[in-house]
């Protein structure tokens, strides 16, 4: 190997590392804030939250009732009522704290870095971390996404929100000329995509998953192909 690519493959390694680094630490920061805002709740609010959470991602949300809530809560409906007017305010606080978590995670990590790539390369990881941290969220969002009722027009919104955001870096990254040009809204799309690749990955793999070798496969397969 010449000393040319010894150094080349040391600055990798290390703009990898500092990646990791940040998102670690951006993450944790994020990660902390929902879980303050969570927390702030009593007892009972977080657990009927929770509860329905599971419920959420288990059976579907149609397919849930406040009457299978409350009954797995062990609470009266009138509780539940005190703390949640219905069903779908719990659904909507669900949507708009985990896409909070990753929009704040997006906007702060990606003001770390002045390379298009690597601010890609981050919101893939976060990525990851969000999706093997909150399965349940996650997987409640990508199955209310389709349709045409009041819940599945929110959750459009805050994932539209959210693709807007990676186009933007993308478009920048093309006028820089540190991305490839092509298509911002397909790039966009395909790095959001992910987030359900990592999902289906998760729930195929019953070993524990090795985030930052999961990471380097989107990155090989993905990333590497905008650069130029």
């Amino acid at each position: 190997m010449s000393k040319v690519q010894l150094k080349i493959r040391i600055n990798c390694t290390k703009t990898l590392k500092t990646i990791e680094i940040l998102n670690n630490k951006i993450y944790n920061k994020t990660v902390i804030i929902l879980l303050e805002r969570i927390q702030k709740m009593n007892k009972t609010k977080r657990k009927i939250f929770e509860t329905s959470m599971k419920l959420f991602a288990e059976k579907g949300y149609d397919a849930t009732s406040i009457e299978e809530i409350t009954a797995t809560v062990g609470v009266a409906k009138g509780t539940l009522y005190y703390h949640f007017s219905s069903k779908e305010e719990i659904f909507n606080f669900l949507i708009e704290e985990g896409m909070k978590l990753l929009q704040n995670s997006i906007e702060i990590k990606t003001s770390k870095f002045q390379n298009y790539i690597d601010k890609l390369k981050a919101i893939v990881l976060i990525q990851i971390k969000i999706v093997m941290k909150y399965e349940d969220l996650i997987t409640i969002l990508l199955s209310q996404f389709y349709g045409n009722e009041a819940r599945n027009q929110k959750c459009q919104k805050h994932v539209y929100d959210y693709i807007n955001k990676i186009e933007e870096i993308v478009k920048e990254g093309i006028e820089c000329n540190q991305i490839k040009k092509g298509n911002p809204k397909v790039i966009a799309s395909e790095i959001y995509g992910l987030i359900a690749s990592c999902l289906v990955y998760k729930l195929r793999n019953r070993d524990e998953i090795d985030i930052m070798k999961l990471y380097r496969e989107f990155e090989n397969t993905v990333i590497e192909g905008l650069k130029i």
